[in-house]
């Protein structure tokens, strides 16, 4: 009998995924697997939880919450070098990593009817110190958007992205960056480095319209600083994944990449969450098939 270890984010979707609990694994159930629930109780619990799963033998972690509920999650698998497969049921706000494995947009029911007929895929992860990243990681804008979302409680769905992002511009000063990689370098003054394993971030933004993350390379999309109605332009155009011809967008391919912020420290988010690791620079790395996923059909 199939066995389905169940860590939930009782926070995410502010505080919604909490009523899917008894849904999700009855509809388990319905389909023959028997369960076990966790609900995680801080940051970093979903770490620690998937992490002990897959040392005690689990062999389907499933990640119940949003896209830092699957950060965590698929953190612990890794730190375990564990092979168990890693499903997502989505009930967060954006929900980024759902769309790569086919259960974008579904009930918690029916992601569960379409879990349990996946198959896994291999997928690349990226790495920055010691923790990976499963979707994307960005400097700059990104994490200046992710700081004053977590500010701004209250807002749901689209808007919750939207509204930063605008108020945001309005104070963000673009650091000056130097971004280096074997395919491309560039330094100057950056609205954002979004460097991605997945298409979209924050949502509904296809940053990387044709990234595949089971590629072995990972998708860069690098905006250099830009006037207000540039800005306001590109918004609908990186919605749709058309941004790469506008002369302050260059989109790259690599396996590793570093970035220097001379001028101010360090500040990234990782899957959408917020970094402040100290410093002024880093490297970024691809581990190349490094996590079992489970992708339904």
């Amino acid at each position: 009998m199939l066995h389905a270890y169940i860590i939930l984010n009782p926070a995410a979707n502010r505080g919604a995924a909490r009523r899917v609990k008894d849904p999700v694994a009855r509809a388990f159930r319905s389909q023959g697997w028997t369960v076990e629930v966790a609900l995680t109780e801080r940051p970093g619990h979903a770490t620690e939880l998937a992490r002990q799963a897959a040392l005690n033998g689990a062999q389907r972690v499933i990640a119940v919450g949003g896209d830092g509920a699957v950060h965590e999650v698929a953190n612990g698998l890794l730190q375990a070098r564990s092979d168990a497969q890693l499903g997502v049921i989505p009930v967060g706000s954006g929900n980024d990593f759902a769309k790569l494995v086919g259960v974008y947009g579904h009930s918690p029911e029916r992601a569960v009817s379409r879990l349990v007929t996946a198959v896994p895929r291999r997928f690349d992860v990226g790495k920055v110190g010691d923790e990976w990243f499963v979707n994307s990681m960005g400097f700059g804008f990104g994490p200046a958007v992710v700081q004053l979302r977590n500010r701004m409680t209250g807002l749901t769905g689209f808007l919750s992205y939207l509204a930063p992002i605008l108020r945001g511009f309005a104070t963000f000063q673009p650091p000056r960056f130097d971004v280096g990689s074997a395919q491309f370098t560039e330094s100057g003054y950056m609205m954002m480095v979004e460097v991605c394993n997945g298409t979209t971030a924050g949502g509904s933004y296809r940053f990387a319209p044709n990234a595949d993350p089971a590629d072995g390379m990972l998708d860069v999309c690098l905006i250099r600083r830009v006037s207000l109605l540039r800005f306001l332009l590109a918004i609908p155009r990186v919605i749709r994944g058309t941004h790469g011809t506008m002369k302050e967008v260059t989109i790259f391919q690599t396996a590793r990449l570093t970035i220097r912020t001379p001028d101010v420290p360090l500040l990234l988010h990782l899957d959408g969450e917020l970094r402040e690791p100290g410093g002024h620079e880093c490297v970024v790395t691809l581990e190349k098939q490094r996590l079992n996923v489970l992708v339904a059909r």
